[in-house]
C-alpha cells in the first residue's frame, strides 16, 4: 500500500513537472508576450521574466519591443524635372503595441518594408532633383509621415526614416560637374572684381593723402627701393617719379614759344655764295676797251691769285 502510495506520489510529482516545464515560459527584458487562448486574445500582455501558461490551450507570441534598423532597397525612380535616378534609405521603428503588432497584421516588419518602398518611390515621382540632393531633410520628414501614418494601426511608430545615397547617371554627373565648374568661376570672377574696386577706391584715398603731402611719395618710393634692394638682386629698378613727367611737360610748351622768331635766320644762309663769280663782271669793261684780238686773258690759279696775262 505504501509502495503504491509512493509510486502515485512520484508520478504524481513527475507528472507536476512536466506539466511546470511545459507551462513555463521565459520573457527577456526586451520582448513582450501575448497570450493567446484557443485562438482568442487575453487582455493582459506578458512583461518580461518568467510567466506561466496552460499548455495545449495558450500560445505565446513573443514581441521584439527594440528599435528595429531597416534598409531600404534602391529604387529606380523619374524625378519631377524628368531624371532617372536610384535612392536607398534606411527606416528605424520600434513596437509601441504588441498586440496590435500581432493582430492587425500578419508581419511587421515585412508590412513596413513594402511601405516604406513605395513610400520612397512616391517621394522620388513629387521631388526634384534638387531637393533629392540638398533638402533631405525635408524629404525624410514627408517620408516619415508617409509611412506613420498607416503603421500607427498596426502597433508600430516610425522613429526617424533617412535617404542614404542617390546615384545619378553618369552624363548627369558629368553636367553637374560642369555646371558647379562654372559657377565656381563666375563666384571666383566676382571676388575678384570686388577686390579690384576696393583696391581702387583705397588707391584712391592714399593718392589724395599723398597729392597734400609731396613728401610722402618720396618717402613711398624709398621704401621700394629698400623693398627691391632687399632681395639679392643684379638689377635694382628704380621707379621714375610722376611729378617729374608732368614738371618736363609743363615745361615743354614754355621752350617751344621762343623757338618761333628764329625761322627767319634760315634765309642767310643763301647770302653766303662762292667768291668766284664776282670776278666775271670785271673781264666785261675790259673787252670793250681792249679789241678782242689783242684781249689779254686773266687766268686764276689754284690759290686763287691771277697770273700774268697772255697775248692770243
Amino acid at each position: 500500500m505504501v509502495e503504491a502510495l509512493v509510486a502515485a506520489g512520484i508520478a504524481v510529482g513527475s507528472g507536476g513537472v512536466v506539466y511546470a516545464l511545459a507551462a513555463a515560459r521565459v520573457v527577456k527584458q526586451y520582448e513582450r508576450g501575448v497570450v493567446l487562448r484557443l485562438g482568442r486574445l487575453k487582455d493582459s500582455v506578458r512583461g518580461p521574466g518568467l510567466t506561466m501558461i496552460v499548455p495545449f490551450v495558450d500560445r505565446l507570441r513573443k514581441v521584439n519591443m527594440q528599435i528595429v534598423t531597416m534598409p531600404v532597397p534602391a529604387q529606380d525612380g523619374i524625378t519631377r524635372d524628368n531624371v532617372t535616378v536610384r535612392v536607398d534609405a534606411v527606416i528605424y521603428f520600434k513596437v509601441i503595441d504588441p498586440a496590435d503588432a500581432v493582430i492587425q497584421v500578419e508581419d511587421y516588419q515585412f508590412a513596413v518594408s513594402q511601405m516604406a518602398q513605395t513610400s520612397l518611390r512616391s517621394i522620388i515621382g513629387k521631388s526634384d532633383l534638387d531637393d533629392l540632393l540638398s533638402n533631405r531633410e525635408k524629404l525624410n520628414q514627408g517620408l516619415e509621415l508617409m509611412i506613420d501614418s498607416p503603421a500607427i494601426g498596426w502597433g508600430v511608430q516610425i522613429d526617424r526614416v533617412e535617404i542614404k545615397d542617390v546615384s545619378l547617371p553618369e552624363t548627369m554627373k558629368r553636367s553637374m560637374a560642369r555646371q558647379a565648374e562654372a559657377d565656381r568661376e563666375r563666384r571666383a570672377r566676382v571676388i575678384n572684381a570686388d577686390a579690384e574696386l576696393q583696391a581702387s577706391k583705397k588707391l584712391a584715398e592714399a593718392a589724395g593723402v599723398m597729392s597734400e603731402q609731396p613728401a610722402a611719395l618720396q618717402l613711398r618710393l624709398l621704401q621700394t627701393v629698400v623693398a627691391v634692394a632687399a632681395e639679392k638682386n643684379s638689377t635694382l629698378v628704380l621707379p621714375f617719379p610722376v611729378e617729374l613727367l608732368r614738371f618736363l611737360e609743363r615745361a615743354q610748351p614754355s621752350q617751344a614759344a621762343p623757338a618761333a622768331p628764329a625761322e627767319p635766320a634760315e634765309p642767310a644762309e643763301p647770302v653766303k655764295a662762292p667768291v668766284a663769280p664776282p670776278v666775271a663782271p670785271l673781264a666785261e669793261p675790259a673787252a670793250a676797251e681792249i679789241p678782242p684780238a689783242q684781249a689779254p686773258v686773266e687766268i686764276l690759279g689754284e690759290d686763287g691769285e691771277i697770273d700774268s696775262p697772255k697775248n692770243l
